[in-house]
């Protein structure tokens, strides 16, 4: 143990500046008060969170033990075990429909900006047609104007 001249040595605690209490009335104010929180130490490290998993059911069991036969007499636990086994199956399923869905819809707007391009790029190749034959004919002008002065 330490002697408690040891402990006398040590040198004593930097004390904290009192902070006032401040109730935030609205999100700008509860946003402003976080960003001078973090801007009071620009040196220290902003703790950004990770993109949270999405959330998947268990995967079946390899190997079912407990199988349940089709006699009756089934003991009075049972039939919490079934409820349980049938409520991860509903959820399991349910799971799979909506990652069906997810996925078609997902297709669906590749689908919408795939065509959305090509329609933004045929539209702007006939502008661009049509900007190059103005030009051409500016041109064209010009040297007929040009070709005028000359013969006068």
């Amino acid at each position: 143990m330490a002697s408690p001249a040891a402990s006398s040595v040590r040198p004593p605690r930097p004390k904290k500046e009192p902070q006032t209490l401040v109730i935030p009335k609205n999100a700008a104010e509860e946003q402003k008060l976080k960003l001078e929180r973090l801007m009071k130490n620009p040196d220290k490290a902003v703790p950004i969170p990770e993109k949270m998993s999405e959330w998947a059911p268990r995967p079946p069991p390899e190997f079912v033990r407990d199988v349940m036969g089709s006699s009756a007499g089934a003991g009075s636990g049972e039939f919490h075990v079934y409820r349980h086994l049938r409520r991860r199956e509903y959820q399991r399923q349910d799971y799979m429909d909506a990652m069906a869905e997810k996925q078609k819809l997902d297709a669906e707007f590749q689908k919408r900006l795939e065509k959305n391009k090509i329609a933004a790029e045929e539209q702007t190749a006939k502008r661009r047609k049509k900007r190059q034959k103005l030009k051409e004919k500016k041109l064209l002008a010009k040297k007929m104007k040009l070709e005028q002065k000359k013969q006068e």
